[in-house]
């Protein structure tokens, strides 16, 4: 059901790949409420995944962008509000990898040319691209930044590797820069943890159903799917959430404040 909250709306959606990707589902929420977005990923992640597809059903135009590259981030604003005719209203930042994961190599036997990769891309990435918005002066008043994070930032899940390193970069980032787009600029700026999700890039860590199978059952109301966290995102980028910022905000059906659940106690004790 829609209810028009992003009409008027006008954006930028990072990340998304194909319809397993919580960037996809979001920029679908997203039309079907009203907004116009430009899409953007690396030139080699569009050419392993569907863009194209997403950009016809949404009536949006592409512009590819490497997210570590401040002139791609520079080029990429500029056009998108030449395109949507204006400033931003809300961006949304879905970009991770660890080469690492992808090499297999553990995180007691990191490649650092690997970590500073994947750090570049998971997390310095969205510095830069809320500085290169911020030098831009390129977000409306009351404008909203969200990027997409997992509690691994918080607690230890062995096989997330560095990416949980990258996360907790991710979401101080948020933190820090949140201050000065919210006092400057009236601008929002919030992390969404989110229950793991089986998108092409959650299911390349080591062990990708355990995680998925226990959040499961330590959730109360059960792991949240891509298409909740697109409907929460579209909650953070309407007008109804104008005073949240500088938050991580845990959307996990409950797992990160349940201690252990009956159905692990009774798992344990058959």
């Amino acid at each position: 059901m829609a209810y028009n909250l992003l009409k008027g709306k006008k954006g930028i959606i990072f990340g998304a790949l194909d319809e397993n990707s919580i960037a996809w589902k979001t920029a679908e929420r997203v039309h079907e409420e009203g907004g116009i977005f430009v899409l953007t990923n690396a030139p080699i992640a569009m050419r392993m995944g569907q863009i194209n597809a997403l950009a016809e059903k949404t009536g949006s135009q592409i512009i590819p962008a490497d997210a570590t590259s401040e002139d791609d981030l520079n080029n990429l604003i500029a056009k998108s509000m030449e395109i949507l005719g204006g400033k931003l209203d809300f961006v949304l930042h879905s970009i991770g990898m660890s080469v690492n994961v992808r090499k297999g190599r553990l995180y007691t036997d990191e490649k650092y040319d690997f970590t500073t990769k994947g750090w570049d891309v998971s997390a310095l990435s969205f510095h830069k691209v809320m500085q290169s918005l911020y030098k831009a002066d390129a977000m409306n008043s009351w404008g909203s930044i969200v990027a997409l994070t997992y509690m691994a930032a918080q607690r230890t899940f062995p096989d997330y590797n560095d990416m949980a390193d990258n996360k907790a970069y991710l979401e101080s980032v948020a933190r820090s820069f949140g201050y000065f787009f919210g006092k400057e600029k009236k601008v929002r700026v919030n992390t969404i943890s989110q229950s793991p999700t089986p998108t092409t890039a959650g299911q390349g860590v080591k062990g990708f159903d355990g995680f998925i199978n226990y959040a499961e059952k330590m959730s109360p109301l059960g792991n949240a799917t891509a298409q909740d966290c697109a409907d929460y995102t579209v909650s953070l980028f309407s007008d109804l959430t104008r005073k949240v910022t500088m938050q991580n905000l845990f959307h996990d059906g409950g797992f990160s404040n349940t201690g252990v659940s009956q159905e692990v106690i009774d798992h344990f004790t058959k």
